[in-house]
């Protein structure tokens, strides 16, 4: 995961070099300072984490619906192990004070991605409204992950699964491909 994860975006340029095992020197040329490193960092880790959402819905079979219910599975699971410290990009909105930080576009895109993704699914599901329901959702993701960071012992994930099949059982046209 990295200091920037396990100890947060205030973590110290020190504590950066060390874990990278790089000099001063090098940080600076590559990335600018600590704010270029966070931005790269962010990048990297939105690939990564887009791909597991696309892996955890493939794995769940063909039904837009299971596919979708499988992510808070998915983040059920995440949030249970022992590194878990709740969503990167969310901190890092937080902890960005200026509004201006290249981090904000990073985690801006992210979360456009992910929507894409999830309306994709509840276009194929039928929903009257897949972008709202997209957006729903993806506010239920957040606040799960929130609360797997501050308050686990409320199952948030499960609650967050449960509301989550209210806006995908609201009234729907048939899936695509038939009538």
């Amino acid at each position: 995961m990295g200091p920037a994860y396990s100890q947060g975006m205030g973590v110290g340029v020190d504590a950066l070099l060390k874990s990278a095992n790089v000099a001063r020197r090098s940080l600076y040329e590559d990335f600018g300072g600590k704010d270029g490193l966070i931005t790269e960092v962010l990048r990297r880790s939105t690939a990564q984490d887009e791909a597991t959402y696309k892996h955890t819905m493939q794995a769940a079979g063909d039904d837009p619906r299971a596919r979708l219910l499988a992510v808070f599975d998915g983040i059920a699971a995440f949030l249970d192990t022992p590194d878990f410290r709740g969503c990167r990009y969310l901190a890092a909105d937080l902890a960005l004070a200026d509004p201006d930080h290249p981090g904000h576009a990073i985690t801006r895109e992210y979360r456009e991605r992910v929507t894409r993704l999830l309306e994709h699914e509840l276009l194929a599901l039928g929903h009257l409204q897949p972008e709202r329901a997209a957006h729903q959702i993806l506010l239920l993701i957040d606040g799960a992950l929130a609360a797997g960071a501050t308050c686990p012992e409320t199952h948030p994930a499960a609650a967050a699964r449960q509301l989550a099949e209210q806006v995908l059982d609201t009234p729907r046209r048939p899936p695509r491909g038939k009538a």
